[in-house]
């Protein structure tokens, strides 16, 4: 059983912002629409780095009809997929997510907000903790690099999330253009020189955010995840006093439980929408202009969510 933990919306509200800034490092597009959040990659039609959250339109059907066939204009006009990351809660309207896929989205793979509740239960790895053989490699600064760091981070990201083939190498040079920014920490975990497990942390105006976390599958069952997952909070404590907080798939109840123990409760879950070209109310309503026509099905545009970047 999820163990959950309450919030205010103003809280809801932070944690999205600061995710939404976390992942526009280093050089997407964050707009504040007043109403809801928008994250946009000019150059990645990739729907993870292209969407919109902390939605809170109004709840009479009309009203809020007209604002989300605004929103497939905008989307429309960006050339990209409708995509939008409902709030586990405090969403507006309370049946957000219902609506919307009621209006032609389909949930492409949800998961669960989970916020830091007892920073006790996850301490700093202590010297001489991990077994044998495993090594816990720190990356704050691009000076902390080592001789193949980031492919292998690459790597372990591409092959631990399921990937398609030839993706490592672009996560990898991801890593490469986000190391710069101080607020950015990466952990490396190898086993006798292997790469094994990742973990990377950003934290700035309060809040931790912990994403790309991942293990190898020949070495999963060991540990490393909660290890790595540490290892990066403390490090981001060294650059800023932050409250933790991550995102796991749903369904992920082996990594629910690790997160758990390592002091995390669930916030809520939801879903993770994508335009399907289908027939709604709102998408109806823009038919006539020719902005639906060219929307293509989930999945044509990449990997959404395999980067370990998880709700």
């Amino acid at each position: 059983m999820t163990h959950r933990l309450a919030i205010d919306a103003a809280t809801m509200t932070a944690i999205e912002r600061h995710e939404l800034l976390a992942h526009a490092i280093p050089s997407r597009e964050t707009r504040d629409l007043g109403d809801a959040l928008l994250l946009h990659d000019a150059r990645d039609r990739d729907p993870f780095w292209n969407r919109l959250q902390a939605v809170r339109w109004p709840e009479d059907p009309a009203a809020f009809d007209h604002r989300l066939a605004e929103t497939l204009v905008l989307f429309a006009l960006l050339g990209r997929q409708p995509h939008i990351w409902p709030s586990p809660v405090h969403a507006g309207p309370r049946d957000l997510a219902l609506r919307l896929q009621g209006n032609g989205f389909v949930d492409i793979g949800g998961g669960h907000l989970m916020v830091m509740a007892d920073p006790h239960a996850a301490p700093p790895v202590r010297p001489g903790e991990p077994p044998a053989g495993v090594m816990l490699h720190t990356i704050a600064h691009p000076e902390d690099v080592g001789p193949g760091d980031l492919d292998d981070a690459g790597f372990v990201l591409a092959t631990s999330f399921g990937a398609p083939p030839g993706r490592a190498p672009e996560l990898a040079s991801d890593l490469v253009s986000t190391l710069p920014d101080r607020r950015v920490v990466l952990v490396l975990v190898r086993i006798d020189g292997a790469p094994a497990a990742v973990a990377k942390a950003t934290t700035f105006g309060g809040w931790t955010y912990l994403s790309s976390i991942g293990t190898l599958p020949g070495y999963r069952g060991r540990g490393l995840a909660a290890l790595a997952t540490r290892q990066a909070i403390a490090s981001a404590a060294s650059i800023e006093p932050g409250r933790a907080y991550l995102g796991v798939f749903s369904g992920n109840d082996t990594a629910i439980r690790l997160y758990e123990r390592l002091g995390f409760r669930s916030v809520g879950e939801s879903p993770d929408l994508l335009l399907a070209a289908l027939p709604g109310p709102a998408v109806e309503a823009l038919s006539g202009a020719g902005t639906t026509g060219a929307l293509r099905t989930p999945g044509e545009a990449g990997i959404t969510g395999t980067t370990g970047e998880t709700r």
